[in-house]
């Protein structure tokens, strides 16, 4: 939800012509390298998921998978279900290639 926030941001100060679209592009940019960072290093919670695989799609190195009626399992023996789930995964940028 930060992410949508900030992109929802973004699109008001481009129609209001505050920023240039290549700025809120980088933006995101950096807003993904770094969410993916934290994550990586701060979180060490486990999640298990089943559900039904309805749709999925590899395209420009992206996969992208539509898993309906799914059942979380988290650490702790918290448990949850969700009607549709949306996974994009793509292929991280090597950080010493840079």
């Amino acid at each position: 939800s930060i992410g949508l926030a900030l992109a929802d941001t973004l699109d008001d100060l481009i129609g209001s012509r505050r920023i240039e679209p290549q700025l809120a592009i980088r933006i995101m940019q950096n807003f993904d390298q770094s969410i993916a960072t934290v994550l990586g290093e701060k979180v060490k919670a486990r999640m298990t998921f089943k559900g039904h695989l309805d749709t999925y799609r590899f395209c420009d190195e992206v996969w992208t998978f539509i898993i309906k009626d799914i059942h979380f399992k988290m650490d702790g023996n918290n448990q949850f279900d969700a009607e549709k789930i949306k996974i994009v995964a793509c292929l991280a940028k090597d950080k010493t290639a840079a």
